[in-house]
């Protein structure tokens, strides 16, 4: 099988079941690798904060709180003051996009190479950086604030909204599938060893890379949101 196929293959998202109301919905893997990456990161939350106490903490709670303190001293990095609200939020989207990036070694097919999973995402990103923008400024400020700096680019701030969206939407995506291409092409080459080594970076750093890049430019826009 030659690149091409292998990449159209690895494009195409199957379903795996059809639930049988409302003449079948269909269930694609997609969803079904998100579901278990949602359940099994909800059980071991449950298992690992199980017993934290106030006084004499465990060695196991001390390690998870320095790790969700330090997840979420990453994006406090990229934000000011008024982004404080949001710093959960998107602590947990950089989590499940590590994860969702990093479940390729195991098997599954990442839900990051699914357009409509980016494309699900960026939106609710969007959403929340108008939301955000809304709730600083008020509708009213809101609404005046895509007149700044001077009126007639209007229609250009207005289109960002769209802009916005795609450009996290497409980039998320075209990383993700550009580093399967990038690997297909070395293992066609030196199908040995080398694609074990490389295979480490596009697989592991580059998608850790991913999430972080995602996350810090939705901060971004909700810093431009929220700015008087």
């Amino acid at each position: 099988m030659d690149i091409g196929s292998k990449l159209v293959e690895e494009l195409q998202v199957e379903n795996v079941f059809t639930i049988p109301i409302f003449g079948g919905i269909p269930i694609s893997e997609t969803v079904v690798v998100t579901w278990i990456i949602m359940g099994v990161t909800v059980l071991l939350s449950v298992f690992l904060t199980h017993g934290f106490r106030v006084e004499n903490p465990s060695k196991r709670q001390e390690f998870m709180e320095a790790a969700v303190t330090g997840l979420q001293n990453v994006v406090r990095s990229f934000m000011d003051e008024k982004g404080e609200a949001y710093v959960e939020y998107l602590t947990s989207i950089m989590l499940f996009l590590g994860i969702a990036n990093l479940i390729g070694i195991l098997g599954f097919k990442p839900p990051t190479k699914d357009l409509n999973m980016t494309a699900c995402l960026a939106i609710m990103s969007i959403i929340l950086v108008q939301a955000a923008g809304i709730r600083q400024k008020g509708v009213k400020g809101w609404a005046k604030s895509f007149a700044k700096p001077m009126a007639f680019i209007a229609p250009l701030n207005v289109l960002e909204i769209v802009i916005k969206p795609l450009s996290l939407c497409m980039r998320l995506f075209g990383n993700v599938l550009g580093s399967f291409v990038i690997m297909e092409l070395i293992e066609l080459v030196v199908p040995i060893f080398v694609p074990v080594v490389l295979s480490m970076y596009f697989d592991v750093f580059d998608g850790l890379i991913q999430a972080y890049v995602f996350v810090f430019l939705t901060g971004l826009y909700i810093g431009e949101s929220t700015e008087d």
